[in-house]
C-alpha cells in the first residue's frame, strides 16, 4: 500500500491520476530545492509530472533541469506517496502519485527554464520543516536522519 499524505480524498470530486517524479538532491551538506512563486509561493523538491509515454527517470531528469537548471546523475528510487490536491495551474483535481528518488546534482547548465522557479540550497533538517507538502517533508526527514 502506498502511503497517503495530506487531506483525504473528497467523495464529491473525481480525481485524475497524475504520476510524478521528484528528487532529493544532496551536495556538500545541503539539498538542491526549487522555490515556485505561482500559483502560491512554495518550497519544493525538484520534479513534476510524468508525461504520457515518458519513463519516470526521463521525467525526473527533465523536471529537475527545467526547475533548477541542473543535471543529475545516479538516481535511485526511495519510495512513493499519494496526495489528493487541486492544481490551479491546470484547473484539475489530481490524485498525485509521487515517486521519490535520491540523485547527485552534477552541474548547472544555466538558470531554471521553468517560469517562476528559483534555486534554493538548504540544510536537510531545515528543508524537512519548510517544504510545501507533508510527503516531501517525510522523505527529506528520513534522509536527514541517516
Amino acid at each position: 500500500m502506498i502511503p497517503r499524505f495530506g487531506p483525504a480524498p473528497r467523495h464529491d470530486i473525481k480525481y485524475r491520476p497524475r504520476p510524478g517524479a521528484y528528487a532529493i538532491l544532496p551536495r556538500d551538506g545541503d539539498l538542491l530545492l526549487t522555490f515556485q512563486e505561482k500559483p502560491r509561493p512554495e518550497l519544493q523538491l525538484p520534479g513534476g509530472g510524468i508525461d504520457p509515454g515518458e519513463s519516470p527517470l526521463a521525467a525526473l531528469h527533465r523536471e529537475v533541469y527545467e526547475e533548477t537548471g541542473w543535471t543529475i546523475a545516479k538516481p535511485r528510487r526511495l519510495g512513493a506517496f499519494r496526495r489528493f490536491v487541486y492544481m490551479p495551474e491546470y484547473d484539475l483535481w489530481a490524485e498525485k502519485l509521487c515517486l521519490v528518488f535520491i540523485a547527485r546534482p552534477v552541474r548547472p547548465l544555466g538558470p531554471p527554464i521553468e517560469q517562476d522557479h528559483s534555486v534554493v540550497w538548504a540544510p536537510p533538517r531545515l528543508a524537512a520543516q519548510q517544504l510545501g507538502n507533508s510527503g516531501d517533508r517525510h522523505f527529506v526527514a528520513r534522509f536527514a536522519q541517516r
